[in-house]
């Protein structure tokens, strides 16, 4: 830009939307999908118009219900999503301007107190990140969505660019990072092959070593032990710490080689034999 940069968010308008619209459509088609089915099903088997239409009725409210969540959907996409970010730093006065869907915003860049750059990660992968604006009025956050290309760009990239930018100005630019600790238990936890497979260790020592270091265990029967062996259970162990000790364990034994390597004899002075 002449008097700036762009910073895009959202690439394609019509595509935001068609996602928007498409999960708003889905949702409720699937969460209705098996009692339609079933009352299908006893409207075909019985014949009976009180189950037809109670069939009818199911679809009908599952119609509604697409219908609301749609417009709804539509209208916080609309009204809240940021496509782009521009910093007109060269101007004077300096001026930041917010695009939304439909309307942008500009104001003096004075009013801009802070940057924000969030990177969320999931067992030491991005899952995605996100750029907050702190003016005098309002806190905009801006969120990419994962086709556009600024989903993929190092954080800390990200936010030495914006220091660059925003340094002359006076606007402070962070990174923080958000770490996902909330796995749903049990289904995403790890279980002790998992667990030993990211230690790189035997079954049998994962037990021991998650006491030592703190990786709390869940024990519990799973439900189709619970009918045919009611005293089967299985133990699975938090991803966010246990990912944590895959990183201790593998930075512990870097270090064990790098001294054994160092602490490794070179060739005797005088051993050098003469190749004639």
């Amino acid at each position: 830009m002449a008097a700036g940069w762009r910073l895009l968010f959202v690439p394609s308008r019509a595509r935001e939307l068609a996602v928007a619209l498409g999960a708003s459509i889905m949702v409720p088609s699937m969460v209705a999908a098996p009692l339609l089915l079933a009352a299908l099903v006893a409207a075909l088997i019985s014949g009976s118009s009180f189950v037809w239409g109670s069939f009818w009725v199911l679809l009908a409210l599952t119609v509604v219900a697409a219908i609301l969540l749609t417009v709804a959907t539509m209208y916080v996409t609309v009204s809240t999503t940021v496509r782009w970010v521009e910093l007109r730093t060269m101007e004077t006065p300096a001026q930041l301007v917010i695009a939304r869907f439909l309307r942008s915003s500009t104001m003096a860049m004075a009013d801009l107190q802070r940057v924000v750059v969030i990177e969320r990660l999931s067992l030491g992968q991005r899952q995605s990140i996100k750029v907050v604006w702190h003016t005098r009025s309002e806190k905009v956050e801006c969120e990419p969505p994962t086709s556009a290309p600024l989903s993929r760009v190092d954080a800390q990239a990200l936010t030495s660019w914006l220091t660059e930018q925003l340094g002359p100005v006076q606007v402070a630019v962070e990174r923080q990072t958000e770490v996902k600790r909330d796995f749903l238990r049990p289904d995403e936890w790890w279980t002790p092959s998992h667990t030993a497979e990211q230690w790189r260790v035997p079954v049998g020592e994962v037990d021991n070593i998650a006491a030592q270091r703190g990786v709390e265990g869940y024990r519990y029967t799973p439900r189709a032990s619970a009918m045919h062996s009611p005293g089967t259970s299985v133990t699975v162990y938090d991803p966010a710490r246990a990912h944590e000790v895959a990183e201790e364990l593998r930075a512990e034994r870097a270090a064990g080689r790098a001294a054994d390597s160092a602490a490794a004899p070179g060739p005797a002075e005088g051993d050098a034999t003469d190749p004639r």
